[in-house]
């Protein structure tokens, strides 16, 4: 059976690109971790299951999307059968035999699968030629929408608010801004929500020359949200920071006001030296910071990579 399924901590694109490339690929979507609100938002407005949950790759083929990174993965990942990884992410993984691999530096997943998609791409990765129904349309523009905060993240390219526009009318959307809107409104509704539920909400572990390194994000419209539970959440970090990290960052994203407050657990030298900031009382605010992927985790890389 062929699997295709997302990072652990799974976020909306990780999910909606699971779900897509499934269908092209005749295979079955899975998830590694709990639905988000934004994600379970996007499932219900487009009438989708979520998929299912697996625990192990063990008798498995799978198709890694949205990550291609070994500590973002099942733990056992090497007892299944790795047959491809779509991303658009940076490798963080070696092979011992030759897969499909596809990885483009555009804003989302779901963008690249878009891309394979209208450029009659997917025999080319094994996949079939089907119609892109509008519900699954629906996924891949909300996955783009979340990935890119509305088109504001610095990840963000023509290509992604082309093919945006491409899926908006197939998925019968007809004003992506207000759309876009309800799901960051969804993405940001953590008012309810534990510390420990916060920081899970989109949580990565990344291995830096040996450095065990986690960055966590939440994304949200009124700061006021996590501000009343924002020292509730750095001790939850300290907790999770007994599990042999060297660092841990926490980014509290504005997404109105457009960069983030870094909560740091650890190595406070090695954060203010890789980003040419001071840390103080624990966190520090870096002004139009937006995206882990190329704002966080490339300088932290460098950095102990170096």
């Amino acid at each position: 059976m062929l699997y295709i399924t997302g990072h652990t901590n799974p976020d909306t694109d990780s999910i909606c690109s699971a779900i897509v490339l499934s269908y092209f690929m005749d295979g079955a979507p899975a998830r590694l971790g709990k639905l988000n609100p934004e994600t379970e938002f996007i499932l219900k407005r487009f009438g989708i299951m979520e998929p299912e949950l697996i625990k192990s790759a063990k008798g498995k083929e799978l198709i890694l999307v949205d990550h291609a990174e070994k500590s973002q993965s099942l733990e056992d990942l090497d007892e299944g059968k790795l047959i491809g990884i779509i991303d658009h992410h940076k490798v963080g993984m070696t092979t011992s035999e030759p897969i499909l691999f596809i990885s483009k530096p555009l804003g989302s997943t779901a963008t690249v699968i878009s891309e394979l998609y209208f450029n009659n791409m997917m025999p080319y990765i094994g996949g079939k030629n089907k119609e892109l129904k509008p519900d699954l349309a629906g996924l891949l523009l909300s996955a783009i929408i979340s990935d890119t905060v509305l088109f504001k993240s610095p990840t963000t390219t023509e290509t992604d608010k082309q093919l945006a526009e491409k899926l908006a009318k197939i998925a019968n959307i007809d004003d992506i801004n207000k759309y876009g809107m309800e799901l960051l409104k969804a993405k940001s509704s953590v008012g309810k929500m534990s510390p420990e539920e916060i920081i899970s909400l989109d949580y990565k572990n990344f291995d830096f020359n040996g450095k065990k390194i986690g960055i966590g994000q939440v994304e949200v419209i009124d700061v006021s949200e996590v501000e009343a539970k924002k020292q509730h959440i750095y001790k939850a970090l300290e907790e999770k920071f007994k599990e042999n990290y060297d660092l841990i960052l926490f980014l509290i994203t504005d997404i109105m006001k457009e960069g983030s407050e870094v909560l740091v657990v650890g190595d406070n030298k090695a954060f203010e030296k890789a980003f040419n900031t001071t840390v103080e009382n624990n966190s520090t605010f870096l002004e139009g910071v937006m995206s882990r992927k190329k704002q966080v985790v490339p300088p932290l890389e460098k950095y102990y990579i170096k």
